[in-house]
């Protein structure tokens, strides 16, 4: 699958999500107090496990790439490996920073439903 019909798949799912994102914050007149919380703590839920997913996704995805990109160099040039190989070290480094204020984000979110 190419990243360009990924990308849009990607950008129907989000669109088709944020036309329902009203509805599921909607209260009906004789709705009790407590279902307002409980679809509170399910949107929650979902937005921990979304924004996991596609962090994680997207940093697998950027890993996979370096690394390849990475070891393509050394096999044209195995004279540069360590020349190749800090760089990677530290691109790896960053992206894989980024999943994990991802991860910081889901507990902070989680911290909400409690």
């Amino acid at each position: 699958m190419n990243l360009k019909r990924i990308g849009t798949a990607a950008v129907a799912f989000v669109s088709v999500m944020l036309a329902f994102v009203s509805s599921a914050f909607a209260q009906t007149a004789g709705a009790e107090a407590g279902s307002n919380e409980w679809s509170f703590k399910a949107a929650v839920a979902i937005a921990i496990g979304l924004g996991l997913g596609i962090s994680v996704i997207g940093g697998a995805l950027a890993q996979g790439r370096a690394a390849a990109a990475a070891l393509e160099g050394i096999g044209r040039n195995p004279a540069a490996s360590k020349e190749i190989f800090t760089p990677l070290l530290l691109s790896l480094a960053l992206i894989e920073s980024l999943v994990i204020y991802s991860l910081v984000i889901a507990f902070m979110l989680l911290g909400k439903l409690g």
